[in-house]
């Protein structure tokens, strides 16, 4: 399942840096604008402790963790939505993400330039959230003066209905707010998919600050937390390169004692893998058995069919049952065969819903 998060902000806020902690793949990291050409990719493991102890009851042949795609979008500046700057081609890599990791700077480092000459976070996330509105109501403009006619004189329900959501589409971004603030019900978010919205995209901040705010953050990073309280948006605070450092030691001790000299008890890198999973509406089953302990990833609401197809489309093809065990029961007794005996192995059918961290085992037939 290749969802991918893109890293967006203006240019030397520390994306780039925040990248290479990231992934094994090394953007360049310079201060100056537009390091970053191309879309660095990157296939990010997601930590989760969960493997790791089942492993330890199991003693498996392999261990195979679930991952997420990053993606480092070159920096966006002023204009971009009238192709100033590398504007066209930061809007086409941004609209095939699934999520927005938006990078705000939150240092001062007056050895590392800001392109707009001062440090000042909430400008900064307006400047980005302009561009991609007005790119958003160039796009609900076309489409409303293609489809208005028939939606205001013919008997098309579904072009009426469409149209409808054209005009609040319109009506919030004229206003300097973003699609997300819509609210939409599940069948009208369908009638507009197709229109791919920039600003409709589920968004994550992310604070990047100097070593010492890492823990508590500063002044900036209240600011920023204080202009978006009505987005419904994560906000997460991160120093890039405080991370970078972490992320050149050689070991795991080494890294770990790091942190608690630093006052963390996670990684920031760890914490922000984690967030864009979910912020991408990402859940884990797992697999347990000698061969490999394994996490996979579905979309959160996902009925056990569905799951087995994440496998293989002959286990969704042919699904017959689900033998499900709690991963917390598994803890504790043990074994799959011990769950068994304590009566912890549920057998759901097609409808079950599957939960994050159930380990499943798929009956089929093909």
């Amino acid at each position: 399942m290749a969802l991918q998060c893109g890293i967006v902000g203006l240019p030397n806020v520390g994306k780039s840096t925040l990248f290479n902690c990231l992934s094994n793949a090394k953007a360049q990291a310079a201060n100056f604008p537009f390091c970053t050409i191309e879309p660095n990719v990157g296939v990010i493991t997601v930590p989760d402790e969960r493997l790791t102890k089942l492993a330890e009851l199991i003693n498996p042949q392999r261990i195979v963790p679930t991952t997420v795609e990053i993606v480092d979008i070159a920096g966006l500046v002023k204009g971009a939505s009238k192709g100033e700057g590398l504007g066209n081609k930061f809007l086409a890599n941004i609209r095939e993400t699934d999520a927005i990791l938006h990078v705000l700077r939150c240092f001062e480092n007056d050895n590392i330039t800001h392109v707009d000459g001062s440090i000042n976070p909430v400008r900064d996330k307006e400047i980005i959230d302009i561009e991609l509105q007005l790119k958003d109501l160039e796009t609900v403009e076309s489409r409303i003066n293609k489809i208005q006619k028939q939606a205001q004189t013919g008997g098309d329900k579904t072009a009426k209905a469409i149209y409808e959501i054209l005009v609040q589409y319109k009506d919030a971004l004229v206003q300097g707010k973003s699609a997300r603030t819509v609210l939409l019900d599940k069948e009208q978010n369908k009638l507009v998919k197709d229109l791919c919205l920039l600003t409709n995209k589920p968004v994550m901040y992310i604070c990047n600050v100097d070593e010492a705010a890492a823990v508590k953050g500063n002044a900036y990073v209240d600011a920023v937390r204080k202009a978006v309280e009505n987005e419904n948006a994560e906000i997460l605070v991160v120093a890039a390169a405080t991370e970078a450092d972490i992320a050149e030691l050689d070991s795991f001790e080494e890294r770990q004692l790091f942190l608690e000299e630093a006052g963390l008890k996670e990684s920031g890198v760890s914490r922000l893998i984690k967030s864009a999973y979910k912020l991408l509406s990402l859940e884990t089953f797992l697999t347990a058995g000698v061969q490999e302990v394994r996490a996979w990833t579905y979309l959160k609401g996902s009925k056990a069919p569905q799951c087995a197809g994440v496998i293989h489309t002959d286990f969704e093809k042919g699904f017959i049952r689900a033998e499900v065990i709690k991963y917390n029961d598994f803890i504790k007794f043990g074994s799959e065969s011990a769950c068994k005996e304590a009566g912890k192995m549920a057998v759901e059918g097609k409808e079950y819903i599957v939960q994050d961290g159930d380990i499943m085992h798929f009956r089929f037939n093909v």
